[in-house]
């Protein structure tokens, strides 16, 4: 059931949200390609845009460099297939995620929020995933204007599309300084369809999920909707996040999907050999899970929906701003009231400005 305060918060949320705000952001990040190895200058530009808008909201933001050697991790060359399984070792690799936390740092169990700044070669990303990192922003603005900083740490990824190096990095790191209660991961969350027969699903996916992929047929296989994938130690954080959704305006049209592995190495072992569960690794979730935190991804599912998928056709004009801000409201409320934190609730929505 949702909290009876949700819908009060979402609400005003909603009157502070703004899509064309989440526009400009978009538009700056995905005006060209943003690379650490391909393209460094624009990654360092996208770089500096981030870390402006987090402090400007109210965030205590900082860098997070990191050098590594001999990672397996994938490729990032252009092509709208998707690549989890086109492996490659990287023998090393630097780069730099960001940070923001509360001004006088958290002080209880703390939510990530994360996105990756990255793109694959060629390809300016909009979609994927300037929409996360907009969404993230525009969230870190919402949680900003509440009286008292909400316990929430925003991550940006480096790396992403090598095989999820930043953030995997960031997730031993936060899991051995923190107190994690869990994360929220925005993945691709910008393009909608109400096209019938736009929405795909990959082979196998109605075997090994065929309540879900019933639902998607049932609604005309229609790309409108978000899918919301959780393991079982977040499905009342995907409940919550869903409940939003359902408050906000435009009403978001969520899907949920409850990952049967465990946390930990043994789930990314079974997400190896059964090729469904793998496509439900392939963002930075997947990073936290392996280490055992709990989280869940926000997704439009990427290359199964969008036809620009790591294309240079992935511009800003493809997405949907109105969802998009929708997306930022319904996590803002949900990181900031995660249902294991005890005794904890929203403060009232008379925010200021």
């Amino acid at each position: 059931m949702l909290p009876t305060h949700i819908p009060e918060v979402v609400r005003e949320l909603t009157r502070r949200a703004d899509p064309q705000r989440l526009r400009q952001d978009v538009e700056f990040l995905a005006d060209r390609p943003r690379s650490r190895t391909r393209a460094p200058e624009a990654m360092l530009r996208a770089e500096a845009y981030v870390t402006t808008e987090l402090t400007a909201a109210g965030w205590r933001t900082w860098r997070q460099p990191f050098d590594v050697w001999w990672r397996l991790g994938s490729t990032d060359r252009r092509g709208h297939q998707a690549l989890p399984l086109e492996f490659r070792l990287h023998p090393r690799l630097t780069g730099a995620n960001l940070l923001a936390e509360p001004p006088v740092g958290p002080h209880r169990p703390i939510v990530v929020v994360g996105a990756h700044l990255d793109t694959v070669d060629g390809s300016p990303g909009a979609d994927d995933n300037a929409s996360g990192v907009a969404a993230l922003l525009e969230t870190a603005r919402l949680l900003g204007g509440l009286p008292g900083a909400p316990d929430v740490t925003f991550m940006v990824f480096d790396m992403e599309e090598l095989g999820l190096i930043g953030s995997r990095f960031a997730a031993q790191w936060i899991r051995r300084n923190r107190n994690v209660m869990g994360m929220i991961c925005l993945e691709s969350v910008g393009y909608f369809t109400t096209e019938p027969g736009s929405q795909q699903m990959p082979m196998g996916f109605g075997t090994a999920f065929p309540r879900v992929a019933a639902e998607v047929r049932s609604a005309g296989l229609r790309g409108d909707f978000t899918l919301v994938v959780h393991r079982r130690s977040t499905r009342a954080a995907a409940a919550l996040w869903r409940g939003a959704a359902q408050a906000t305006e435009p009403v978001l049209s969520c899907v949920a999907l409850c990952d049967p592995r465990p946390l930990g190495p043994l789930g990314a072992l079974a997400g190896l050999v059964v090729p469904p569960l793998a496509h439900l690794d392939r963002s930075d979730h997947a990073a936290f899970w392996n280490t055992g935190t709990p989280a869940l991804m926000l997704t439009d599912t990427a290359n199964f929906r969008n036809p620009h998928y790591h294309q240079p056709t992935d511009t800003p004009g493809s997405l949907d701003y109105r969802r998009l801000a929708a997306i930022a409201v319904a996590t803002a409320a949900t990181a900031a009231s995660w249902p294991d934190r005890k005794r904890t609730k929203l403060p009232s929505p008379h925010v200021r400005e």
